[in-house]
Order: C-alpha cells, then sequence, then structure tokens
C-alpha cells in the first residue's frame, strides 16, 4: 500500500497493549469459542484434539510463537502518511483507518470497532486470549485483536509470501467478522460452525469477500502497489482449511473444515475485489 505524504493517520482507532500484563484467568476466546470469531484457530484446535486443549500446544507446530514489543506511543508516532511509509506499526493504523473509512461510506450506521495490539495474552470482551488464539474479532466488545507477531508466523508457519498487503488482507479479513455482526449475519453461525457447507465457513468466505471489496476501493484510489493483490491471495492460501490440515496430519478431513479450503478463501476474495460490491458476498445462498 502507498500512503500519501500529508494525509492524516488516526491512532485512536487503535489501542496498543503490547508489553502490558492481563489479568488473565477469565474463560479463553478462541475462534468461534465464547464468542469469538479468529481467522485460524478453530481449525488449529479440532486438528489438534478438539475442546479443553491447552492452546499453549500451537506453539509446538514449528517453535513460533506470537509475540510483540512495545514500540512507544502511537499516538505521538503515527501522524502522517509519511509516518505510515516508513513505520510498520505506522502501517497498520493507516490500514485500519482506510478499512474503516470504507466501510463508513457503504454501510449506514456504521459504528467504528477498535483494534488491539497485544503480546502474549490479553483480556477480552469474549474472555481470556493468548496469542496462540491468532487475530480474531470480538462481537462482545466490537474490538479486532492481533499480536502482531502473527505476521511473522504466518510465514514460517503457513509458508505465506508475507508482505504489507498479506497483514492487510488480514486486518480486513477481520473487519469483515464486524460488518457481519452490525448487519446481524453472525447469528446464523451458532450451532453450524463445522464442514464444508457450514454456517462457519460460509461466514469466513464472506468476510474474505469483504475484504476483496476493501482491496477494490483502495485501487480504485490508487493506493495498492503492483504485487500487493499476490500478497493478500498468497495469504489466503496459507490459511486455508485444506492446505493446513494437509501441513498438520497429511490428510484432509472436510468434515473439519471451519474456514474453507484456500481455493474458497482465494476466490472469494477475488470475487470482492473484482467486483467492489459487497452485495457480490453472499455466500449463505447457493454453493460455495
Amino acid at each position: 500500500m502507498d500512503f500519501q505524504k500529508g494525509a492524516k493517520l488516526d491512532p485512536s482507532q487503535v489501542e496498543d497493549r503490547r508489553g502490558t500484563r492481563s489479568l488473565g484467568g477469565r474463560g479463553m476466546a478462541v475462534g468461534g469459542g465464547a464468542g469469538a470469531i479468529g481467522l485460524i484457530v478453530v481449525l488449529l484446535i479440532t486438528l489438534l484434539g478438539g475442546q479443553g486443549i491447552d492452546l499453549s500446544a500451537l506453539q509446538s507446530l514449528d517453535g513460533v510463537a506470537a509475540g510483540g514489543q512495545q514500540q512507544g506511543d502511537i499516538h505521538e508516532e503515527c501522524r502522517s502518511g509519511e509516518d505510515a511509509e516508513s513505520s510498520a506499526t505506522c502501517r497498520l493504523i493507516g490500514t485500519v483507518n482506510s478499512i474503516q473509512a470504507y466501510w463508513e461510506r457503504a454501510v449506514d450506521g456504521y459504528q467504528p470497532a477498535v483494534t488491539v495490539f497485544f503480546s502474549d495474552s490479553t483480556d477480552t470482551g469474549c474472555g481470556f486470549a493468548t496469542a496462540d488464539v491468532g487475530p480474531f474479532y470480538c462481537p462482545a466488545d466490537d474490538h479486532v485483536y492481533v499480536d502482531l507477531g502473527f505476521f511473522q508466523e504466518l510465514q514460517a508457519r503457513f509458508h505465506a509470501e508475507g508482505g504489507p498487503f498479506a497483514e492487510a488482507y488480514v486486518l480486513a479479513h477481520e473487519y469483515g467478522h464486524h460488518i457481519q455482526d452490525l448487519l446481524g449475519i453472525l447469528d446464523r453461525v451458532a450451532g453450524d460452525r463445522q464442514g464444508p457447507e457450514s454456517a462457519a465457513v460460509r461466514s469466513e468466505l464472506q468476510a474474505d469477500c469483504f475484504a476483496g471489496v476493501w482491496a477494490a476501493s483502495a485501487y480504485a484510489r490508487d493506493v495498492l502497489e503492483p504485487g500487493d493483490i499476490d500478497e493478500a491471495l498468497a495469504a489466503a492460501e496459507a490459511v486455508g482449511d485444506d492446505r493446513i490440515q494437509r501441513e498438520v496430519q497429511g490428510q484432509v478431513n472436510r468434515e473439519a473444515w471451519t474456514h474453507g479450503s484456500s481455493a474458497q478463501r482465494q476466490r472469494w476474495f477475488q470475487t470482492g475485489y473484482r467486483g467492489g460490491d459487497p452485495n457480490a458476498c453472499d455466500t449463505f445462498s447457493g454453493g460455495i
């Protein structure tokens, strides 16, 4: 992404909890559990043994743990487009600003959602969450939570190409869940959280499509750079259910799917990107 010089960043849309200790002990926010909607964690928990698993086991998949370091006061450091071009943290703030600016125009009565950067663990409206959960949206407090170390894991554990727009895709996907929450779509997921045609999979693919719609708006504003969409598609491929299952257990079990295949995730992101219309993201009707 290319941020214009002189553009104003709004760091108030982000809360930086990195380097702070959480109270903990109030349950666990894990993807579909406790009301949180995450990018990949439901699948991983399923593969590693189901309910009640110690989430620290996720770190043992390749020895890479998510984790970030406190980077100072983002309200002082992240003020302009120049800051977004020179600082990874400020770039993420600019991305959050861009995503929310689009949805404020596209959805009547849009209510902003705060993004929380944390390290190791944090308390959320959906319970206590560790970095192993991965990025997720919590409808109980309308916050998106992300340990920035996840973006390193996306490359090391899931073999994505990485890059700034892979990170943008992750954030846009989670804000897609926020849109679903505002529109009442998330209510359809309750009780149907697993399987290739499940409401959970349809919800995740719609969030991918919404991410693509935002990307189309960024392209229309000449914000995207060559290779950006390729980075997003590589990230979508890396976190497909079938891709992760093959790497973790050596075979594919469609009945355990919670997010959709790599091909589905890429296809629905492209559907949103090519059409630029949220109305094209109806994953709940017909086949997916």
